[in-house]
């Protein structure tokens, strides 16, 4: 008798089991995809913690859709590649303007700006010192890293440079390191994710203009009430100690709502005279 209700008990666990993993093998999913600023598996390292917080906080599934590039994650939003993206506050325009995409949300705690760093035993103290000289940038369109940097050498310093683009943040560092260039582009957050060594060895000789920093966007296809659900569900993350951890490693220091007209001043700065297009 004890053997046969064991065995109905193991067929019932085991239909359950089935039934629990095909009802979240049924789930929607979306796709996200999240500026390549550093190597691949610091990206995953950094994101995936937060997309098993919204599989578990949402009816929904969200997969990590990885970009080669910068480049390539440029070309994927421009063809509305991504349901939901982390970009910067100038791939928003682009995005905003190609395909609709909307700001969720973004760090309502500090502002960005792009950096101007040389190795510390650099004999170039002023800026104007790099005329001609071949400058480090992760791509040329990354905000403040590249745009909003060669904005600035023109329009205020006066001078042109030699652009080199090696993909990554963590490649520009490495490379002044390296001497292959006189300076590089980056933005305070990559800057100290770099192992403490390398940073002990470069000096920023300059800081941009501060815009708003990093949305997360949803594309307009996207259901309304899966849009509330991760709007609120990443909003949430902020009430818990683990939640605050998360969020400081994208580095998120404050999480907020975000809007559209948060993002004008970028369309002020007029940077399509430095965008490259492929």
């Amino acid at each position: 008798m004890d053997i046969k209700i064991n065995y109905y008990l193991l067929l019932f666990f085991c239909s359950c089991l089935v039934f629990s993993v095909e009802g979240y093998a049924d789930k929607p999913y979306y796709t996200f995809g999240v500026v390549p600023q550093f190597e691949a598996r610091k990206l995953q390292a950094i994101w995936q913690p937060i997309f098993d917080y919204l599989n578990t906080h949402t009816p929904y599934q969200f997969v990590f859709k990885g970009s080669a590039s910068i480049d390539n994650f440029e070309q994927t939003f421009l063809h509305g590649g991504f349901d939901f993206a982390y970009m910067n506050p100038y791939h928003l325009v682009m995005a905003h303007k190609e395909k609709g995409y909307l700001p969720l949300i973004r760090d309502i705690g500090r502002q960005l700006q792009g950096i101007l760093v040389v190795r510390k035993d650099s004999n170039i103290r002023a800026v104007k010192q790099l005329a001609g000289k071949r400058i480090a940038f992760p791509s040329p369109n990354a905000l403040g890293a590249s745009l909003q940097m060669r904005q600035e050498l023109q329009d205020i310093f006066g001078i042109t440079v030699q652009p080199v683009y090696v993909k990554t943040h963590d490649s520009v560092y490495l490379n002044i390191l390296l001497k292959s260039v006189f300076a590089g582009g980056g933005v305070q957050k990559t800057l100290h994710k770099q192992p403490q060594k390398y940073q002990d060895n470069l000096r920023i000789i300059h800081t941009t203009k501060a815009v708003p920093p990093h949305p997360v966007a949803v594309h307009p296809d996207v259901p309304k009430a899966v849009t509330n659900a991760v709007q609120k569900a990443l909003l949430t993350l902020q009430h818990s100690a683990k939640g605050k951890q998360l969020l400081s490693k994208i580095p998120i220091k404050k999480i907020g709502t975000a809007n559209l007209s948060d993002y004008q001043i970028i369309q002020d700065l007029k940077l399509e005279r430095f965008y490259v297009t492929k």
